[in-house]
């Protein structure tokens, strides 16, 4: 990873309530179907590794951890 920080999407099993979402700061949480998605900037890999020893601590079932690239400036909204 470089400098700048990386927007990941991060797929769980089930629905976080408000509760389990607390967890995780800064990430957009989205229902799809029977998972949940959470999409955040992370600065760096041990940012990363973090947020996926909080997924575990949980007991949560990671099902997907996908590096999404950030639009640029050019790109439309």
């Amino acid at each position: 990873m470089g400098d700048d920080p990386v927007l990941y999407q991060i797929r769980v099993d089930g629905h976080l309530g408000p509760t389990l979402l607390t967890a995780f700061p800064g990430f957009a949480p989205e229902r799809q179907g029977a998972e949940t998605v959470l999409t955040g900037l992370l600065p760096d890999a041990a940012a990363l590794f973090g947020v996926l020893s909080e997924i575990e601590a949980l007991g949560l079932d990671l099902l997907e951890v996908r590096r999404v690239r950030p639009p640029s400036k050019g790109d439309a909204p």
